[in-house]
């Protein structure tokens, strides 16, 4: 589908632009009365501190509307238990936009483990407990609860990630789309920028939301499917269909449609969104969508996922659901998908069409203050301390990697500013944020060193399905240079009162080593001491589950690292980054992971155990013990899967296999494999035989062994590096 997006920033104005900027966005009647406001046009909701800087959505979604005109209010972790802090700003004029924040609720409150954080880093202080679980729901009912009548937009990666049934982690089962359980009106899924523009100034002539049906990266609930769509029937495993493809018809007869879907679907409603409008709005709305250039009024060719209760009922439709899912979500050629919940259907649009340089340039110079509201005083808010004196470059990850969020939520094109745009950050950094020293401390996005590349193609790449342009190898059709990112790291640093600009985002080492001149640079100029990267295992078993290169490629890596930090007269570690328990993970691999960090010297600080998040392909894997990476059958051969506590812990032992505290774990795990070759007090064994406690010292053979070779730090919790 090649249709052209409408100018970000090319709508005609709302008349409340006469009001002006505000210094911060209002968050309480008082700020509102100061800015001249009787009301807000949109009042945003979020589970973060308000934090006006381009790395918080609730910043860049306000800005962004303020800049189209709007009066646009936040409130910003409000007490849950009752809607009256949801009341504080009065009802909005068009609708509540409702996020739970810049993480999901869940990851941001529970550990892998499923332990509760002790604290949160978007808050004040890194105070716990100052949002509720399932943050996007529970905002939504006190909404709801405050102003009945007032639409409910939901969205941030909370929302994204649970547009459709979804395996939920914490409750160990599947969980209905967020669009059910919240009862809101519309989902915006993605980087929503367009949706949300579009969204706000159709509803402002008067167009209503339960009308607004044709744009992209949307998700809404239909009563019935409309007349007018091609469907192509997706809902059942390959063996088990009469034919290929199954195409909805013009009757229920025709459908294919069992117990377990809509028990009737009565195509003669009219098409969706108009069943409970007047034929005024009718034409109004019409009319608009013209106005507004929002494309054709539907998408007219479906693919109908397995249901709700179908993916309940049997994992490998879950499996199912993933693939399908997971190759429609390049804009250029993706379709619509439907899916079933008892007696309704959710029903979500392609993905929106990425930004364009300059689109994403005014997003990120929109009049950002780049600190937190005054309200919270001398509060630190950790999540901003670590990125105020970091830019931001480009947006998306082509590598698809199974175990990320990023690719589900931002998309696999690469969306990158420009380089005058990202300059002129840099300089805002250091002449506007306080306690700056000179030291930008990252220059990247969701990964360090995907900026400006893409597809040598655009024919190719507006057909392309493939779930990654790097794995199992580089595309031949993909541009690897990155010269230019060496041009823009050599003018950043080269700025006046720029002492050092440090890159501390994932880099993909795979990408790096296609051109040796970006490794000399970065490792010459860009790394603080440690340079962190994750070839995540060393097996050819967990690495194809994770769509990760082979151990080969970090070797290669790190000899072109090991080589220019020797020529720059530095010393320089490069840190590994390992995932314990991803599906697709035997014993014996953990074994052998372990073997080889004790024979490199490396002693990991904490490790990662892998976290099943929503709509991630290796959550599918996790759940339903079943491969999505290829074709779904019930004959193909199960995924091994780390599920049982004991397990998970074994395989975290593993990493840590230098721990007096894993050691009687280790023996026993190591005694059943039959590796008591790996169990003795020298260097060769992977453990030893007595049990020691204390400091190594003195007659700790393998623990001396590794003094004064590097730790492996910690990797942030809940975030994926690539």
């Amino acid at each position: 589908m090649a249709e052209a997006a409408s100018d970000l920033f090319g709508y005609p104005r709302y008349w409340a632009e006469c009001f002006g900027t505000a210094p911060f966005l209002p968050t309480s009647r008082q700020e509102m009365d100061a800015l001249g406001w009787d009301s807000c046009d949109v009042i945003i909701v979020t589970g973060d501190a308000y934090v006006d800087h381009p790395s918080f959505g609730m910043a860049v979604i306000g800005r962004l509307l303020e800049a189209q005109g709007f009066r646009v209010g936040v409130i910003a972790q409000p007490d849950w238990r009752s809607k009256d802090a949801f009341g504080t700003l009065g009802q909005p004029n068009l609708y509540f936009g409702v996020a739970a924040g810049n993480m999901d609720s869940m990851v941001n409150r529970y550990t892998a483990d499923r332990k509760r954080r002790n604290d949160d880093a978007y808050s004040p202080d890194g105070e716990a407990g100052k949002r509720p679980d399932r943050a996007v729901i529970v905002y939504s009912q006190r909404c709801r609860e405050a102003f009945p009548s007032t639409p409910i937009v939901i969205g941030s990666i909370e929302a994204s990630l649970r547009r459709l049934a979804h395996y939920d982690y914490w409750n160990d089962d599947i969980r209905r789309s967020i669009l059910i359980d919240s009862q809101a009106d519309l989902l915006l899924f993605g980087n929503a920028e367009r949706a949300i523009v579009s969204l706000t100034h159709r509803m402002s002539h008067g167009e209503p939301i339960d009308s607004i049906r044709d744009l992209r990266g949307t998700a809404f609930i239909l009563d019935q499917l409309p007349a007018d769509v091609t469907i192509e029937d997706e809902s059942e495993l390959p063996e088990d269909r009469a034919a290929p493809v199954r195409l909805l018809g013009a009757s229920a007869g025709e459908s294919g449609v069992d117990a377990v879907r809509p028990a009737q679907i009565d195509r003669t409603e009219p098409p969706i969104g108009l069943s409970r409008t007047t034929e005024r709005v009718r034409t109004v709305a019409a009319a608009k969508r013209t106005e507004f250039g929002a494309g054709a009024p539907l998408f007219d060719q479906v693919i109908q996922l397995p249901a709700f209760e179908q993916v309940v009922a049997e994992p490998k439709l879950y499996a199912l659901a993933s693939r399908t899912l997971h190759r429609e979500t390049n804009p250029m050629n993706a379709r619509a998908l439907v899916q079933a919940h008892g007696n309704r259907w959710v029903w979500l649009n392609p993905p929106p069409l990425p930004l364009t340089t300059p689109e994403i340039d005014g997003v990120f110079e929109l009049p950002f203050q780049r600190v937190p509201h005054p309200v919270y005083g001398n509060a630190k808010i950790p999540a901003y301390e670590m990125i105020r004196f970091s830019v931001n470059i480009m947006r998306g990850c082509f590598g698809g990697c199974s175990f990320c969020s990023i690719t589900e939520h931002e998309g696999r094109l690469i969306q990158s500013r420009s380089e005058d745009s990202i300059l002129r950050e840099i300089e805002q950094i250091r002449d506007k944020t306080p306690g700056f020293t000179g030291v930008i401390s990252d220059l990247g996005g969701p990964t360090a060193n995907m900026w400006r590349l893409a597809c040598k193609s655009k024919t190719i790449e507006s057909n392309c399905r493939r779930l990654s342009c790097v794995y199992p190898g580089i595309c031949k059709n993909l541009n690897t240079d990155q010269t230019p990112l060496i041009g823009l790291y050599r003018k950043a640093r080269a700025l006046p009162g720029i002492k050092k600009v440090l890159i501390a985002s994932g880099l993909r080492y795979d990408l790096a080593v296609e051109t040796p001149e970006y490794v000399e640079e970065l490792v010459s100029h860009h790394v603080g001491g440690y340079l962190k990267i994750a070839p995540e295992h060393t097996e050819s078993g967990p690495l194809s589950k994770m769509m990760k290169p082979g151990i080969g490629t970090y070797d290669r890596f790190k000899a072109m690292f090991d080589e220019a930090t020797q020529k720059s007269g530095k010393e320089q570690y490069l840190i590994p980054y390992f995932i314990a328990g991803h599906p697709g993970t035997t014993d014996e691999d953990m074994l052998n992971l372990a073997l080889w960090l004790k024979s490199h010297g490396f002693r990991a600080d904490q490790v990662q155990n892998f976290y099943p998040t929503p709509m991630a392909t290796a959550t599918a894997m996790y759940y339903s013990a079943s491969d999505p990476l290829h074709r779904v059958s019930r004959d193909a051969d199960p995924v091994a899967i780390v599920r049982h506590a004991s397990q998970r812990r074994l395989h975290k032992a593993f990493l840590r296999y230098h721990d007096p505290e894993n050691w009687p774990m280790l023996r026993r795990a190591l005694r059943r494999m039959g590796r008591l070759d790996l169990i003795g007090n020298t260097k060769q064994h992977l453990v030893p035989r007595t049990q020691f406690s204390g400091p190594p010292g003195r007659g700790r053979p393998f623990l001396t062994q590794h003094q004064g070779l590097p730790k492996v730090p910690n990797r942030p919790s809940g975030r994926r590096r690539k």
